[in-house]
């Protein structure tokens, strides 16, 4: 799973993962809609692969890169575990704070009696 963090940490791979997300490309394609030269994304897609991430298949004279949904799946799994573990402490930080409102606002009409 390290590889897949390794591999999205760095933009232009970002993107094109985000491209494929729609459908296998070719290595132009790619670069025309990220502007980007064919060397950078043959450099990009060659760690994307080697990360497994993208599937490529060759179709006459083109390479075709698809997304391999595994590893996002397995990064979405290990990335709940800790969303769960916030969004827990978040709710436990808003009783906290509800219960300090609550208590100053006691206070408040407290005070305004005497």
């Amino acid at each position: 799973m390290f590889e897949t963090f390794a591999a999205l940490a760095e933009p232009n791979r970002y993107r094109i993962v985000e491209l494929l997300r729609t459908g296998p490309r070719a290595v132009n394609e790619i670069g025309e809609k990220l502007h980007l030269n064919q060397p950078q994304v043959s450099k990009h897609l060659r760690v994307l692969k080697e990360a497994g991430l993208v599937d490529v298949e060759a179709r006459a004279q083109q390479r075709l890169y698809e997304l391999r949904p595994q590893p996002l799946r397995k990064m979405h799994g290990w990335l709940e575990r800790y969303r769960r573990v916030w969004e827990e402490r978040f709710d436990q930080l808003d009783e906290l704070v509800e219960e300090l409102e609550a208590k100053e606002k006691s206070r408040a009409a407290r005070d305004r009696k005497k």
